[in-house]
């Protein structure tokens, strides 16, 4: 069953937004918010960015760069751990060859 939004209001960058989210789901929203608003108050205080649109952006920016990072690494990670399974499974089956030929 489907929990009932409600409106919460966040805090970002020195402006309140309220935003619908279901109650289970609220501490997350939290979290992200406390996340994104020091995300872009480190872009403000390099004072290379002026304007909250254009912050806002370079966070968002920065964070997609991180999670297609994190994304790649993972694939890179994944397709070496199945190699290396593969590598395991067939050094397996040679030994289990092997032994099998030694009981004959």
């Amino acid at each position: 069953m489907k929990q009932e939004s409600t409106p919460v209001t966040v805090h970002i960058l020195d402006k309140d937004y309220r935003v619908s989210c279901e109650p289970a789901e609220k501490e997350s929203l939290l979290e992200s918010v406390r996340f994104l608003d020091e995300k872009m108050r480190e872009i403000r205080n390099t004072g290379k960015v002026i304007g909250t649109d254009r912050i806002a952006v370079m966070a968002a920016l920065n964070l997609a760069h991180e999670l297609l990072g994190q994304q790649t690494q993972k694939e890179s990670n994944s397709l070496s751990a199945g190699k290396r399974i593969k590598a395991l499974q067939n050094k397996i089956e040679i030994a289990l060859n092997s032994s099998n030929q030694l009981e004959l």
